[in-house]
């Protein structure tokens, strides 16, 4: 039996296509760093896309070529390129233009049952120190909306809504600057709430009169998020303005209540 030659040059293609794509994507990452809200799983898509058009555009331009020639993959990288970085731009644009637009008008609006402001996350103002209560205040936070309605926890302005910033937060750490502040509370969040609740929040830095400040978007969540802390395990629910513990009983039937699984979730149960 013969051999298909173009099936196997496919077949090898695809793999190393995907490794590209993926670098593509995580450099894209690299160079837009928090203006980028697009998750590395969609610039990979994009920069297969690119290649895939690169490829498409070669084949269109020239005659005779083939997979590994030269401009073949010369115009697949610079197509898959060109387009991951044109996908961010713009995405880097309309979050950078519409983002920050609204977090005055949200200071100026105060606390709410969506909304909560802390002064510091790891800054007892006190006591005068860094206090790991302060932590876990955060983490209950972040819980109780995740188990609520979702809601927004604004970190660096005081009770008034006034932005203070995040500078005694930064001095707990060893680089003091906003990535490494988000790498400590992505961290913070998955010791406390478990690797899949942590990255539910989308964490972002905005800078108002002056003072830079994280902003942590909530959305409602789709299983119920405990808070584990000295031993202890407990669910936080979001009460109007404030952040309450409830006891085994009331949790026992507002997760029966809030979280019911739907139709397609108790077939596949069953089955």
């Amino acid at each position: 039996m013969g051999r298909s030659d173009a099936l196997i040059e496919f077949g090898i293609a695809l793999p190393i296509a995907l490794l590209f794509a993926t670098g593509i994507a995580w450099v894209v990452q690299r160079v837009f760093r928090r203006r980028l809200s697009l998750p590395l799983s969609v610039m990979i898509l994009v920069s297969i896309l690119g290649l895939s058009a690169g490829m498409l555009l070669a084949g269109s331009l020239f005659s005779g070529l083939r997979l590994w020639m030269p401009t073949t993959i010369v115009l697949a990288f610079a197509c898959s390129a060109g387009l991951s970085f044109l996908a961010a731009g713009i995405a880097a644009v309309i979050t950078g233009g519409s983002g920050n637009a609204d977090v005055p008008a949200m200071l100026a609006a105060g606390e709410s049952d969506r909304v909560e402001f802390k002064e510091t996350a790891r800054w007892n103002v006190r006591e005068v120190k860094k206090d790991a209560r302060m932590e876990q205040v955060v983490a209950k936070t972040v819980a109780a909306f995740l188990n609520s309605a979702g809601g927004t926890l604004v970190i660096g302005v005081d009770d008034a809504g006034t932005p203070i910033g995040l500078d005694r937060d930064y001095a707990t750490l060893r680089t003091p600057d906003a990535d490494r502040f988000e790498l400590w509370l992505r961290d913070m969040l998955a010791s406390s709430l478990g690797k899949n609740a942590a990255a539910l929040p989308r964490v972002r830095f905005a800078r108002v009169d002056g003072a830079e400040i994280c902003i942590v978007r909530c959305p409602r969540a789709a299983e119920p998020v405990f808070v584990s802390a000295g031993g202890s395990t407990e669910l936080w629910v979001r009460v109007g303005n404030s952040t309450r513990a409830f006891g085994v009983d009331e949790a026992v039937s507002y997760v029966a209540r809030r979280f019911k699984p739907s139709v397609t979730e108790m077939i596949l149960r069953r089955r």
